[in-house]
C-alpha cells in the first residue's frame, strides 16, 4: 500500500472494511485467474497457483528445505511458462493496487456516512475547529489565510513505470469496481458488469506494460495534463468552496471569499537540467498545450452554464449591467463558430453564446487582431461576475453560489496558462554561456577561472549597466545561443499566456551567489529584469537556488545574505514582493548524505536560511524537492507539509510531485480530494503553530543538540561504505538491477548526468530505484542505527530522552516513522539473493555482513524507542497490507535474479537476448507495482 494511505485510512470499524478489501482482491484475483485459464490453460493458473501457496507458507514459516523447493521451481520454468507467470503476478498487483485505491475512497465516505456531526481527524473543518475553540480572532483568521500557500509542482522525474494506456484500463476497471457497491444493481446488471470486468481484465492482458520507446517530452508533458482534465479541474474548487464552507460556519459574521493558496505548477518541457531534449520549442509548445487544455475546460464548463441558465425575462428581471454586456458584444463580436441563442427572452444563453465565441477566438491565433477576444483571464471573470449579480438580483442565489462561484474560482486557479511552468537549467550551462559571452565583447578572457568574488563584482556591474550584452546578429555556439533563446521564450510566454506563466527560473547546483546573477544579467538581456530611468527596478522572473548537496545546504545562508546586501539584487527581490523562492534537494542531499544527515541538514538549512533572510525583511518560499520513494524524500502531502519547522513556511511551500505519487494521489477525485484537504488542514496548522508557538524552546534547543550528534555519526557511517569503500561500487552496480533500470523506457531523461560510471554522476532516481528493486531500500535506513547507538551507549535515561524525543519532537518523530517505514517495506533475505550475483564472494560476503547487521541494530533501536513489538506497528493498515503483499512480490524477485544472472552471462559473452531482456523489464515493473515504491 502506497505512503499516503497512511493518513487517509482511519481507524473506524476496520474489520468490516478489510473485509471489504479482501472480498474486493478476491473478486478481481478470480477474474484475473478465469482470465490466465482462457489465455494460457489451465496449466499456466496452476503453476502460478503453486508458486503462490509456496511463497505464502514461507512466509509464514521460513523453512529451508521449501525455500529451495520455491527456488527449484521458480528456476526451473521455460521461458514460455516464465514469461506469463511474470505477467500473472504483476498484473495482480496492478489490480490489487485499484482495489486498495478503491477501498480508500469507501471509508472515507464510510466515515462520511456513519461519523454524522463528528468533525474527522486531518480535515479541514478540523482545523478550522481548533481555530475557533482557541478563540482565534476573525481577522487573525485572515492574516492566517493570506499568508499560507502551497503549490505542488509535477515534475517529469522518470519514476511512473505504468504507462499512460495502462492507467486508463486501470480507471475503468476502477470505475466498473465502485459501480459494484451500487446496491439498485439488479442481478443481471451485476453479471453484465462482471462480464465488462473479465473484458477490462483480458484487455490488461493483452496490452503491452512495457514502452517500446522512451516517451518524448511532449508525451510527458500531456501525461500530466490528464490528471488537471480528470481530477484537478475540478477537485481543486471544491477544495476552496469546502474551507469556505467551514469559515462560514465557526466565523458566520464574515462573507469569505479565500485568496489563493493552492496552485499546481509544473516542470514537464520546462526542466532542461540534464535532458537534451527540453528546447526553446518545447518549452513554447508545452505552454500551448497548457492554454488550450484549460481554455476547453471553460468551454465546457460554459456549454454546461448554458444548459442550466434558462432563466427567461418573462418571469424575472435580469441587471441592466447585464443587458449593456449584450449590446456590447452584439457590437463587438462577430458570431463564426457559435450560434447566437435565439430566443430573445433568455439572456443569460444570449451572453453565453458571445462568451464562447470570444474563448474560441482566443484559442484562435489567426483570429486576435481582427475580433475581439479575451486578452486576459480577469476578462472572462469579469464576464462571469456580471452574470453572477444578476443572477442574485433576481435571487438566483444557488446557481450563483454553486456553478458561477465554481467556475470564477477555476478562472482564478487555472487563468489561461492552466498551470506555472517553472524553468530549470543547470549553473555550469550558464557559466560556460556567460563565459563565451564576455569573451565575445572583450569583457573578460575567462569568465569561468575568475575567482567568486570578482564574478559578483563584474555581474553586479553588468546588471547595473543599461547597454545589451549580446545581439540577435551574432554567432554564438549551438548551447550558448540555447541558453539565450530560454530567456526570449519565457519574455515571450509572459506576454503571450500571462505573467504568471513562468516566475521561476531554477538553477541546479547552485554553488555560489555568480550562479544566480547569472541568470539575471541573461534575464536583463531580454527584458525580464530593467531599471527605469527613474531608478526602479522592474523584475518579472526570479533566479531561484537548488541547493542540492551537503556541502551546498551548508552554504547556503552566506550565499543568500551575500546576495540580499546587493543593492540592485535587493531591490530586484522587492519588486517581487520582497518574497524570494529556494529550492531544497532532498533526493541528492540523501544520496550524498544518508537519510538521517540530509533530513537533519535540511532542517538546519531551512532554519539558518529563514534567520538570514530576516536581516534583509525578506520572506522565503521554500520548494521541497521531495521524490516519491521514502530514499528521497517522500511521505504523505499533509505530513511533509508539518515536518517542516513552523516559523518556515510563511512565505509559502512548493513540493515536487512526481511519477507513481501522480497516479496514487490524482488519479482519483475522492483520493484527490483527500489528498488536498489534509495538505490545507496541515498549512493552516503549521500557520496556527508559527502564530501561537507550543513548543519549550529549553527543551527544544536539547533535542536539537541530540539530533545534531546523531547525525554527525551518520553521516561518518554512510559515507564510509558509499563513498571510502573501494568496493561499494562494485557491490551496488551487481547486486541490483542498476544496469538495466536504464533500459526501461520510463521518462525522456537520461538516467545520469554526464556518460560516466561515476558515483557522483549517477541519479538519485535511478540509486533509489534499483535499491528498492533488490530490496535493500538501503537509501531510507542505512547507519541509522550505528548513530542512535552511538547516542544512547547503553544508557538507559539516554534511551528515555530518545523516546520523549518521539513523542513530542515532529522532526524526530517523522524520522522515526520514515525509517520503519523503510524497515518495514525492506526485506534482507531476499536482498541476498541478489548479492549472490555478485563475482567476488570475498566483496559479497563482507559488505552483505554489514548491511544485515546494520538493518538489525536499526529495527531494535527502532522497536526500543518507540515501544512497539514489531516494525510498523503504529500503522497496522500499511503494515498488514506489506505482508499480504510479500508473498506475491517475492516470486518475481527470485525470477528477476535468474533473469539478471543469464542476461549478464550472455552480454559478458558479448551475446544479448530481447526476449530475456524484456522478461527483466517486466519483473521491475511488477515489483515496481508491488512494492508501490519506484523511485
Amino acid at each position: 500500500m502506497s505512503e499516503q494511505a497512511e493518513s487517509v485510512l482511519t481507524a473506524n470499524r476496520p474489520q468490516l472494511n478489510n473485509h471489504m478489501l479482501r472480498r474486493d482482491v478476491r473478486f478481481l484475483g478470480n477474474i484475473l485467474g478465469d482470465v490466465l485459464v482462457h489465455q494460457g490453460g489451465r496449466e499456466l493458473l496452476d503453476i502460478v497457483e503453486k508458486i503462490r501457496e509456496m511463497s505464502k507458507a514461507l512466509r509464514a514459516e521460513f523453512i529451508p528445505e521449501l525455500y529451495e523447493e520455491f527456488k527449484q521451481v521458480i528456476n526451473g520454468l521455460n521461458p514460455e511458462i516464465r514469461h506469463q507467470v511474470i505477467r500473472a503476478f504483476a498484473i495482480y498487483f496492478q489490480l490489487v493496487n485499484i482495489a486498495e485505491q478503491n477501498h480508500r475512497i469507501r471509508r472515507i465516505r464510510d466515515y462520511e456516512r456513519s461519523a454524522g456531526e463528528t468533525v474527522q481527524r486531518g480535515s479541514i473543518e478540523s482545523a478550522i475547529q481548533v481555530l475557533k475553540e482557541q478563540g482565534i480572532a476573525v481577522d487573525d483568521v485572515k492574516s492566517m489565510l493570506e499568508g499560507i500557500s502551497l503549490e505542488l509542482v509535477m515534475t517529469a522525474h522518470p519514476t511512473e513505470a505504468t504507462r499512460r494506456a495502462i492507467l486508463d484500463i486501470h480507471q475503468r476497471i476502477a470505475n466498473d469496481v465502485m459501480e459494484l457497491e451500487n446496491p439498485t444493481l439488479t442481478y443481471r446488471e451485476r453479471e453484465k458488469l462482471r462480464d465488462k470486468l473479465l473484458n477490462e481484465v483480458l484487455t490488461l492482458w493483452q496490452t503491452d506494460e512495457l514502452r517500446d520507446r522512451k516517451p518524448t517530452v511532449i508525451d510527458e508533458v500531456r501525461n500530466g495534463l490528464y490528471f488537471f482534465d480528470e481530477t484537478l479541474f475540478e477537485v481543486l474548487p471544491n477544495v476552496y468552496e469546502e474551507l469556505e464552507r467551514c469559515l462560514g460556519k465557526y466565523y458566520p459574521e464574515e462573507r469569505w471569499h479565500v485568496p489563493t493558496y493552492l496552485r499546481f505548477g509544473s516542470w514537464i518541457g520546462g526542466d532542461r537540467d540534464g535532458n537534451p531534449s527540453v528546447k526553446s520549442n518545447i518549452t513554447w509548445e508545452t505552454l500551448t498545450l497548457h492554454r488550450a487544455l484549460a481554455l476547453q475546460k471553460y468551454e465546457e464548463q460554459l456549454n454546461n452554464l448554458m444548459d442550466l441558465l434558462s432563466f427567461s425575462t418573462n418571469i424575472v428581471e435580469v441587471t441592466d449591467e447585464l443587458q449593456q454586456s449584450i449590446q456590447r458584444d452584439r457590437e463587438e463580436v462577430e458570431l463564426q463558430t457559435v450560434e447566437v441563442w435565439r430566443n430573445e427572452k433568455e439572456m443569460y444563453r444570449i451572453k453565453l453564446s458571445y462568451m464562447l465565441q470570444k474563448l474560441a477566438n482566443t484559442l484562435d491565433e489567426s483570429r486576435k487582431g481582427s475580433t475581439k477576444h479575451y486578452s486576459s483571464p480577469d476578462e472572462l471573470k469579469e464576464d462571469l461576475l456580471v452574470i453572477d449579480r444578476s443572477l442574485r438580483h433576481h435571487y438566483a442565489d444557488y446557481v450563483a453560489d454553486t456553478d458561477i462561484c465554481k467556475l470564477i474560482r477555476q478562472v482564478e486557479l487555472f487563468g489561461f496558462h492552466l498551470a506555472a511552468l517553472d524553468v530549470r537549467q543547470h549553473s555550469q550551462e550558464h557559466e560556460n554561456a556567460m563565459t563565451e559571452i564576455l569573451k565575445y565583447m572583450n569583457i573578460t578572457d575567462d569568465y569561468s577561472a575568475l575567482p567568486e568574488a570578482d564574478k559578483i563584482e563584474l555581474l553586479h556591474s553588468l546588471l547595473k549597466d543599461p547597454r545589451p550584452l549580446t545581439s540577435q546578429h551574432l554567432e554564438y555556439s549551438e548551447n550558448t545561443r540555447e541558453c539565450l533563446d530560454v530567456y526570449q521564450t519565457i519574455y515571450k510566454a509572459q506576454q503571450e499566456f500571462g505573467r504568471n506563466c513562468i516566475n521561476s527560473y531554477l538553477i541546479s547546483m547552485t554553488e555560489g551567489a555568480s550562479d544566480m546573477l547569472e541568470v539575471m544579467v541573461f534575464a536583463k538581456e531580454v527584458g525580464l529584469f530593467r531599471v527605469e530611468s527613474n531608478g526602479t527596478v522592474c523584475c518579472t522572473l526570479q533566479s531561484v537556488p537548488l541547493f542540492e548537496t551537503i556541502d551546498d545546504l551548508h552554504a547556503a545562508p552566506a550565499i543568500m545574505e551575500q546576495l540580499f546586501a546587493l543593492p540592485i539584487y535587493r531591490a530586484a527581490v522587492e519588486a517581487q514582493g520582497n518574497l524570494h523562492e529556494i529550492m531544497l534537494g532532498y533526493s541528492d542531499s540523501n544520496k550524498d548524505g544518508g537519510v538521517v544527515t540530509a533530513n537533519w541538514e535540511l532542517r538546519v538549512a531551512l532554519n539558518d536560511i529563514t534567520n538570514a533572510a530576516k536581516k534583509f525583511d525578506v520572506k522565503l518560499k521554500f520548494f521541497h524537492g521531495r521524490g516519491g520513494a521514502l530514499g528521497r524524500g517522500g511521505m504523505p502531502l499533509n505530513r511533509s507539509i508539518l515536518a517542516q519547522p513552523p516559523h518556515t513556511v510563511g512565505g509559502g511551500i512548493k513540493i515536487t510531485e512526481q511519477g507513481e505519487v501522480l497516479s496514487s494521489r490524482y488519479s482519483m477525485q475522492g483520493i484527490a480530494h483527500r489528498s488536498l484537504e489534509q495538505a490545507t488542514w496541515a498549512l493552516i496548522t503549521a500557520a496556527r503553530l508559527a502564530k501561537y508557538p507550543e513548543q519549550e524552546a529549553e527543551v527544544q534547543a536539547e533535542w536539537e543538540d541530540i539530533s545534531r550528534g546523531i547525525s554527525e555519526v551518520a553521516l561518518e557511517k554512510y559515507q564510509d561504505l558509499i563513498f571510502r569503500d573501494p568496493d561499494f561500487m562494485t557491490f551496488f552496480k551487481e547486486s541490483t538491477p542498476l544496469p538495466e533500470v536504464g533500459e526501461l523506457n520510463i521518462g525522456s531523461r537520461p538516467s545520469k548526468r554526464k556518460n560516466s560510471d561515476r558515483f557522483e554522476d549517477l541519479r538519485a532516481i535511478p540509486w533509489v530505484f534499483a535499491w528498492t528493486q533488490s530490496r535493500y531500500l538501503l537509501p531510507a535506513w542505512y547507519a541509522a542505527g550505528t548513530a542512535l547507538d552511538d547516542y544512547v551507549k547503553g544508557d538507559k535515561e539516554r534511551m528515555e530522552t530518545l523516546r520523549a524525543m518521539y513523542a513530542n519532537f515532529p522532526f524526530f518523530t517523522t524520522l522515526i516513522d520514515n525509517l520503519q517505514m523503510a524497515l518495514g517495506k525492506a526485506d534482507l533475505i531476499i536482498a541476498k539473493e541478489y548479492a549472490g550475483m555478485i563475482a567476488d564472494a570475498s566483496i559479497r560476503d563482507r559488505i552483505f555482513t554489514m548491511i544485515e547487521k546494520e538493518f538489525e541494530r536499526t529495527s531494535s533501536l527502532i522497536l526500543e524507542i518507540t515501544g512497539q513489538a514489531e516494525i510498523l506497528d503504529n500503522v497496522p493498515v500499511i503494515q498488514e497490507s506489506i505482508r499480504l503483499r510479500n508473498p506475491y512480490v517475492d516470486p518475481l524477485s527470485y525470477m528477476q535474479v535468474q533473469l539478471l544472472m543469464e542476461l549478464r552471462e550472455l552480454r559478458d559473452r558479448g551475446e544479448d537476448d530481447p526476449v530475456l531482456l524484456r522478461e527483466v523489464l517486466l519483473t521491475i515493473n511488477g515489483i515496481a507495482g508491488g512494492l508501490r515504491n519506484t523511485g
